[in-house]
């Protein structure tokens, strides 16, 4: 252990900065989470806000409408959470693909695990299941997924990631193609303009029985990634190495790759597909705490759930009609990543 501490140990200059950074990625999420509560088409004053809050824990009088407690409560706490939470777990889960499988272009749907969510949504869709019935078969079909990838790579020879991203991708074509059947027999009155609309991804009906049926999981994924952080640095330097200090590179592998689908089919599957931040969200990270997943990780944690609030925020307030938050997390994403490709220095 102490080996592996003193080989993993940060600059102290570096630390000191990736705490400070870190530090404000909080006071950013705060502060957006706070004036996000406030923003809308029915603007809640800050004391109405801090007073509604405030009389869960003990009883005040009452300064606020039934109205305004049952949009405040009903409508934009349980949005807001969602946001923050689904910004959080994709973009940890692409900070923890990326550094097990030592790809930077590595995204959470890099295993299939939104494009299998995509079709048990379609199905469900179809069945007329409801929306909490839609969400469960986006789930389990993600799961899945993940679990037909994982067969066929150990059943497969060769290089294991590779072999692992190949079927991700192979198995992920499949879904997108049942998917596309899923869309061709839709009645297009009704089902197809659903599940367009599913593939865009969004947050607007989200409630708090959405945040109670998926929080468990995001909390029981990234509390494992959080906790394997360290171990993720020594998955980095390749298997010989991490064998060396002691830590079973397959094992550790296959924890990080299940606590990181546990949290992206949780995500997707109560939001739809939102791209691009898993993928750029660890990136831009890396270049103000490094590359230590020990500071990565939960700088990940706080910049995604930042960004989905800020973009979600956008998304209801821009235009009359609201705009599909995976539309605008694309819009934002690729230009952004472009930018990072393109630079001189190298990341």
């Amino acid at each position: 252990m102490k080996q592996i501490t003193d080989i993993t140990r940060p600059l102290s200059a570096s630390a000191r900065r990736a705490r400070l950074v870190v530090m404000a990625l909080l006071i950013l999420l705060v502060t957006a989470a706070a004036i996000s509560l406030m923003l809308g088409r029915y603007p809640i004053n800050p004391l109405e806000a801090i007073s509604m809050l405030a009389g869960l824990v003990a009883p005040i009088d009452q300064t606020w409408t039934d109205q305004q407690a049952s949009l405040f409560f009903n409508v934009r706490l349980p949005r807001i959470l969602l946001a923050m939470i689904v910004g959080c777990c994709l973009a940890v889960a692409g900070a923890a693909y990326q550094g097990t499988f030592q790809n930077p272009l590595v995204s959470p749907d890099i295993l299939g695990a939104s494009q299998g969510a995509a079709f048990g949504a379609a199905i469900a869709i179809l069945l007329h299941v409801g929306s909490a019935l839609t969400s469960v078969f986006a789930f389990a079909f993600a799961l899945l997924t993940v679990l037909l990838v994982l067969l066929i790579s150990s059943r497969a020879r060769g290089n294991h990631m590779m072999i692992v991203v190949l079927a991700g991708v192979m198995v992920s074509s499949l879904f997108q193609a049942g998917v596309s059947y899923a869309k061709l027999i839709a009645d297009p009155t009704d089902e197809l303009a659903d599940i367009t609309y599913w593939l865009m991804g969004s947050l607007t009906g989200a409630s708090t029985a959405d945040v109670r049926m998926v929080l468990p999981f995001m909390l029981v994924g990234c509390g494992l990634l959080f906790f394997l952080r360290w171990r993720i640095n020594i998955l980095t330097m390749g298997d010989d190495e991490a064998a060396t200090m002691g830590v079973n590179a397959r094992r550790t592998r296959i924890a990080v790759i299940i606590a990181a689908t546990l949290i992206t089919a949780a995500s997707v599957c109560v939001t739809g597909m939102i791209g691009w931040v898993g993928l750029v969200i660890p990136h831009l990270c890396r270049m103000l705490v490094g590359a230590d997943y020990r500071r990565l990780i939960p700088a990940s944690m706080l910049m995604g759930a930042s960004f989905l609030l800020i973009v979600d925020d956008i998304a209801r307030l821009a235009t009359t009609a609201e705009i599909p938050i995976g539309i605008l997390t694309a819009f934002v994403g690729a230009p952004f990543f472009l930018y990072l490709i393109t630079r001189k220095k190298k990341i």
